[in-house]
């Protein structure tokens, strides 16, 4: 009695003390299994005089009660413990923030594209795409461009297709398919398909045999303007190009107009920026290569040739035109030393620019 006794005043504090479910799986064998102190007197019960079974029965039975409460008690216990360890584990943290994707931005060139057409939308100009698969006449003979022009010659234009399939004669000159040289194509479409007034900016893409380096793509970027009325004269296209530079490039850009020659244009001007590269005139510069100056973009008054062309009366009309380089734009703006950049798709450089 008395080992049965110590095991019901000791029970308690020993059951507490078990932390896990296998602790107390190992503690109930003990104190109510087949080798317990509890099942040894149960067993002995049978060997005991006819007036102490009741007795010890009754012990036996009582203490077996008492301890079977206490192990299911704290097996409930120590269940819930394990179920809200296991929840714990599973738990989804609902205010924590959610997983992003880092938004796009637009590419610096689409970028240049878009402010230079703001700055000429605001002085009253529309803006016009075109195909950049060109007929000769649309690209060539309409700009006043004689078939014997260098510029037609295949080492300085793509040429899609000189004929039928199986002819082998190459097609008529202005009958050619072609990689447009410039968006001035554009420009002979907008004047067919509309009456004077006109003014107009066309954006997009351009194609040249020009191979690749620090300042030149055969595939780049123009923008190029067209305005045709009554009473046109030069100094309202110096006005207007004077007008952008202050608006693109800023009051502190150095400029200059030169006189040039462009078929389509009569007379005709380069308009030059300061060399960003060496800061002017540096000898063996890689981007001007010592001139001092970058040509940014080439303009004149509309040659009477091509107002003929579009069955526009010259008699009556004049008009200015002016085409750039939106890489050279760029280029010039965030100081960007070689044109590959705009192609090499590193994060890198396009990050730093957004929109």
């Amino acid at each position: 009695m008395e080992r049965l006794e110590h095991a019901l005043a000791t029970a308690p504090e020993r059951l507490e003390a078990a932390a896990t479910l296998d602790e107390l799986d190992a503690l109930e064998a003990e104190l109510i299994g087949k080798r317990s102190v509890l099942s040894e007197m149960q067993r002995s019960i049978g060997t005991l005089p006819p007036e102490e079974k009741p007795r010890v029965g009754q012990a036996v039975t009582e203490a077996r009660r008492r301890l079977t409460d206490l192990l299911s008690t704290r097996r409930s216990v120590l269940e819930r413990i394990a179920a809200d360890a296991l929840l714990e584990q599973d738990r989804v943290d609902v205010t924590l923030e959610r997983a992003t994707i880092a938004r796009g931005t637009l590419h610096l060139i689409q970028q240049t594209i878009d402010e230079v057409c703001a700055i000429f939308v605001g002085l009253g100009y529309d803006v016009a795409e075109g195909p950049e698969a060109e007929t000769g006449w649309h690209n060539f003979d309409a700009l006043n461009t004689p078939p014997t022009h260098p510029a037609r010659a295949e080492s300085d234009t793509m040429y899609l297709d000189y004929g039928q399939e199986g002819d082998s004669d190459e097609a008529l000159p202005g009958t050619e398919s072609l990689l447009r040289t410039q968006t001035s194509p554009m420009q002979v479409r907008w004047m067919q398909a509309h009456r004077p007034p006109v003014h107009v900016v066309v954006p997009g893409k351009v194609f040249r045999t020009d191979t690749i380096d620090a300042s030149h793509l055969p595939v780049f970027h123009q923008i190029e303007g067209l305005v045709v009325d009554t009473g046109i004269v030069f100094s309202d296209l110096r006005g207007t190009l004077a007008h952008f530079a202050r608006e693109f490039f800023g009051p502190a850009t150095t400029v200059r107009l030169r006189p040039h020659f462009f078929p389509f244009t009569e007379p005709s001007a380069e308009l030059d920026v300061s060399c960003f590269a060496c800061d002017g005139g540096e000898a063996g510069c890689r981007v001007c290569g010592g001139a001092g100056w970058i040509e940014m973009l080439g303009c004149g008054m509309v040659d009477p040739n091509v107002l003929e062309a579009v069955e526009y009366d010259p008699a009556a009309l004049t008009g200015f035109a002016f085409g750039m380089g939106v890489e050279r734009l760029a280029m010039v703006r965030h100081d960007i030393h070689n044109i590959r950049h705009f192609i090499d798709n590193d994060l890198r450089f396009l990050t730093q620019f957004p929109s």
